[in-house]
């Protein structure tokens, strides 16, 4: 489970092997070790160095989030998830044919799991709607193929441009579509981010900071160096390969955004609107958190195996760096 405290005033302390959570308008609560994975930190709270001590113990990062989601720092264990081989191969990516085919790979997935999404929304409409997605679908199809056929050969600098036109077409035609589906008092014209501009795109922009600590930490486990990135290019205090990943995995966050939009689960008063621009406050992030917490918990078929949600991040961060070893 993820532990998230999002209540201002809250204290994290230790006892026994538990972790204590007190408040000063609550009773306290224990929660042991064992059961939690993360620690996520939302809003002003305090932990004590014991807390930290048994995270740390127990291979539990504690993420500090910003009021957008995105993760402002964490406090993890020194430890190296593996052999440094792998960081050294990391940093030739960009000009090896293994660089270019991982990229590929994952902006096609990426648009395949668009197509999915809106196919599975098609199911239930029975209007013109439906012709539309299929249309929209087609069309999603036709950039993947694009990407696929970039030349193998090719180095990333000289395709980088070809290849984020492409992701960037579709998802520009998948938001559209997806602005169309959603209730109609929801209705968006397509993405906006910090700040957002309408309560969905308000919503997926906080979802969409949680994948990315998420990312962070699987890389950091399987041995990858989240800030040696092949698409993404080097910057300071970036972290090139987790903005490389996380696009493979925003689809899941859209679904699970989308649900709650779609069966009532949002209401107006997660959210605080500031002129034009939309933010998610204490209730709409609880109620996300809890969402998602509910979706990390579900198995699925997944590369020819069940998997738990939770699971699926790391488990293709493990693939991705023995590829690098084996290829690289």
């Amino acid at each position: 489970m993820n532990l998230v405290l999002n209540t201002p005033g809250l204290y994290l302390a230790k006892r026994g092997e538990c972790f204590l959570i007190q408040h000063s308008d609550d009773k306290d609560r224990e929660i042991s070790a064992k059961k939690v994975e993360q620690i996520m930190i939302t809003t002003h709270a305090a932990i004590s160095t014991d807390a930290i001590e048994l995270a740390l113990d127990n291979n539990i990062d504690i993420v500090f989030l910003r009021g957008t989601g995105k993760p402002l720092g964490r406090v993890w264990h020194s430890k190296l998830g593996s052999i440094t081989t792998i960081r050294r191969k990391q940093l030739f990516l960009q000009d090896k044919p293994l660089g270019l085919q991982l990229v590929k790979e994952w902006i096609s997935e990426k648009i395949e799991m668009q197509e999915a999404h809106l196919s599975k929304l098609s199911m239930n409409r029975r209007d013109e709607r439906r012709e539309a997605i299929k249309e929209a679908v087609s069309k999603l199809k036709d950039f993947r193929e694009k990407v696929l056929n970039v030349d193998k050969d090719a180095k990333i600098d000289d395709v980088r441009g070809t290849l984020l036109g492409y992701e960037g077409s579709a998802g520009r035609l998948y938001f559209k579509m997806l602005g169309e589906l959603i209730p109609s008092q929801y209705k968006f014209e397509g993405r906006s981010k910090n700040p957002a501009l309408d309560p969905f795109n308000c919503m997926l922009n906080y979802s969409y900071g949680i994948l990315y600590s998420s990312v962070e930490k699987a890389c950091i486990i399987a041995g990858l160096d989240p800030y040696i990135g092949i698409m993404h290019t080097d910057n300071y205090n970036k972290q090139a390969l987790v903005f490389d990943l996380v696009e493979i995995y925003r689809v899941y966050m859209d679904e699970i955004v989308f649900r709650m939009f779609s069966t009532k689960k949002i209401q107006d008063t997660f959210f605080d609107k500031v002129e034009t621009a939309y933010y998610l406050n204490k209730e709409g992030k609880k109620a996300l958190i809890t969402e998602y917490d509910e979706e990390l918990k579900k198995k699925m078929k997944y590369r020819g195996r069940n998997i738990e949600f939770a699971n699926i991040i790391q488990f293709d961060c493990h693939n991705i760096a023995n590829r690098i070893l084996i290829e690289g």
